[in-house]
């Protein structure tokens, strides 16, 4: 299951699981960042769970967006889930010499202490706003929702991400059920496997929806972009500039 999201529901228990695959967009995004490893490995986390967030937009042109800033030295990221499935995204830092190649990276060391922030929008309105220091925080303090959130990557030192996958349990309001004892021992490729792992075996596929990388970032917006600057701006500015799409990498050369 390459990019798309799996919602399943468990009858018995009353425990819902939310199944996601972004590893084709966070290749692309990690090649059009031109990250390292160690970036690679957290944007395909971050893009996961944005997918697996994505569950909750109820408007046509709504986004979820996350956003963490950390003391360690990645320094943060930004990403970014659409109610039609689209992905985008980027880390603060792009290479790191003390960590790539290094293997799997240690998240104390990288990341350290941090701040997550969770938005709702449509564009000009803000519908809700979270933060505290992990998603699950987010999901009972801002949400007060019973759930509990897993991610899991891997990429190689050449930058090919082999999986980028997450997973959320929740137990609806009226589940007896502690969503805690719901722990995958591995996200696998099979959404049934998850299942198992979980003693979810008899939960029904409720809805499946495609994940993509797609940026809204565009020539015309480059060009609507240097329009805005004033005209002293504009005339310090050489015949023609490059304009990189922070969210995607994307650079676009428009005349000033």
């Amino acid at each position: 299951m390459k990019d798309t999201r799996e919602e399943w529901f468990d009858e018995n228990s009353r425990v819902a699981v939310t199944i996601v695959d972004v590893t084709t967009a966070a290749q692309q995004l990690a090649r059009g960042h031109l990250c390292g490893p160690t970036s690679a490995y957290f944007l395909a986390k971050a893009l996961a769970a944005a997918a697996l967030l994505g569950t909750e937009t109820s408007e046509k042109d709504e986004v979820v967006s996350i956003q963490m800033k950390c003391k360690g030295p990645l320094g943060g990221f930004n990403v970014e889930c659409s109610a039609d499935g689209a992905l985008r995204g980027y880390t603060e830092r792009k290479t790191f010499d003390e960590f790539d190649g290094m293997g799997t990276p240690d998240v104390k060391k990288v990341v350290g202490e941090r701040r997550i922030q969770v938005t709702r929008s449509v564009p000009g309105r803000i519908i809700s706003q979270g933060i505290s220091n992990s998603l699950d925080g987010y999901l009972a303090g801002s949400l007060q929702r019973k759930a509990c959130i897993y991610l899991e990557a891997a990429v190689t030192d050449e930058v090919e991400v082999l999986s980028a996958r997450g997973v959320m349990v929740e137990a609806l309001p009226d589940s007896t059920a502690n969503v805690t004892d719901f722990v995958p021992e591995k996200i696998s490729v099979a959404s049934r496997n998850i299942l198992r792992q979980l003693g979810l075996e008899r939960a029904k596929l409720r809805k499946t929806s495609p994940l993509r990388f797609e940026c809204r970032c565009s020539p015309e917006r480059a060009v609507a972009m240097l329009g805005a600057l004033d005209a002293k701006e504009r005339e310090s500015l050489p015949p023609t500039i490059d304009v990189t799409c922070h969210m995607c990498g994307r650079t676009f050369t428009v005349k000033t």
